[in-house]
């Protein structure tokens, strides 16, 4: 065998010493077993006060460990990976948490005759009810919503890419950032005071239009973002063929963006779907089934969520219920999310080899 393939099959001396790759998975545990010792010993009552030494423990560990064996560089390195993992952990267990314990206390009553009934006659303080009359008003509430404003999201966002020039556009943007950031409870007291300067009372329709004051700049901006990532070149080859410019955007520029605009309106629909303010101010509640959506008080929700647990002071029927609507909520969300990630994944370009 020649010395050229003797040299090849030696280990690297180049390389330093390094950690094995389990050694993260053992300072995590050393840190969690410290922190309960140090948690019991100073009778730390709350477990995020243990979670928190545990997190500050593992990543002085990780550095200390590493710059012994690695040296000063690869433990800044991971110490940056380490801080990465802490605040994924520390973002993912309030999520879990939350999730965790709306599925325990919400299967308690949530069966199919929950799903299919109203409360019509049922009192707050008594067992049985459902939130079919709240599902219903939510469906008809956030569909007209969404009827409403995500096209003229779509087009305000078309204009500003494609068409806006000058103080016009630069004033469509900055009240666009406004509207952004406006609280719920305002876009439901602007229709609240459009009502009583017409004496209406209050009624599906209007909570309607309070969402799609909310829903407008979440979409124009989701559609702004993905019309600009279309490449130029796509909309210059199209208008060198002479095609007017309204056909090159129909034709050209939304067909690429689609998915990326159907995930923004998507997401939309899940971030208005739990608003609770306007619906109170505007829809007001019904604990019987309203289909009419622009005639009479109508139920929601996140409304029937609230009425429910306001009257569980003294009432377990009430708070089962109120549990079990906020894990349909919330299972609500999850679908249109799941919805969203899958419209993105089918519309997304395709990639030949």
């Amino acid at each position: 065998m020649s010395h050229a393939a003797v040299a090849a099959k030696r280990p690297s001396t180049l390389r330093g010493a390094t950690l094995p790759n389990w050694s993260p998975w053992a300072i995590a545990a050393g840190s969690l077993a410290v922190a309960a010792g140090i948690g019991l010993a100073a009778d730390l009552q709350s477990h995020i006060q243990w979670g928190l030494i545990a997190a500050l423990l593992f990543l002085a560990g990780t550095y200390g460990i590493a710059a012994r064996v690695e040296g000063r560089r690869q433990a800044k390195d991971r110490i940056a990976t380490s801080l990465v993992w802490v605040a994924f952990v520390l973002a993912v267990i309030p999520l879990v948490s939350l999730i965790w314990v709306t599925v325990q206390r919400g299967v308690k009553v949530l069966d199919f005759y929950f799903l299919t009934h109203s409360m019509g006659v049922v009192a707050d303080s008594e067992p049985g009810g459902g939130i079919y009359h709240a599902i219903l008003g939510s469906l008809e509430q956030v569909a007209l919503a969404t009827a409403i404003g995500a096209p003229i999201g779509v087009l305000t966002a078309i204009y500003l890419v494609e068409y806006g020039r000058g103080s016009l556009a630069k004033a469509v943007t900055f009240f666009v950032d406004v509207m952004t950031g406006i609280p719920s409870i305002v876009a439901g007291l602007f229709i609240l005071s459009l009502m009583l300067m017409f004496d209406m009372q209050p009624f599906g329709f209007a909570g309607s239009l309070a969402l799609a004051i909310l829903m407008m700049p979440v979409v124009v901006r989701s559609t702004e973002e993905m019309l600009k990532l279309v490449p130029n070149e796509l909309r210059e080859a199209s208008l060198a063929l002479g095609i007017p410019k309204w056909r090159t955007i129909l034709k050209v520029v939304l067909p690429t963006s689609i998915g990326g605009i159907t995930t923004g309106i998507m997401l939309s629909i899940a971030r208005i779907a739990g608003e609770t303010a306007p619906v109170l101010l505007l829809v007001f509640g019904n604990p019987f089934i309203n289909a009419n959506p622009f005639e009479g008080a109508q139920a929601s929700l996140p409304l029937y969520i609230y009425q429910q647990y306001s009257q569980s002071a003294g009432s377990t029927a009430a708070y089962d219920r109120a549990w079990a609507a906020s894990l349909t909520l919330i299972a609500f969300v999850m679908i249109l999310n799941l919805v969203a990630r899958g419209i993105a994944r089918w519309k997304a370009p395709k990639t030949g080899r």
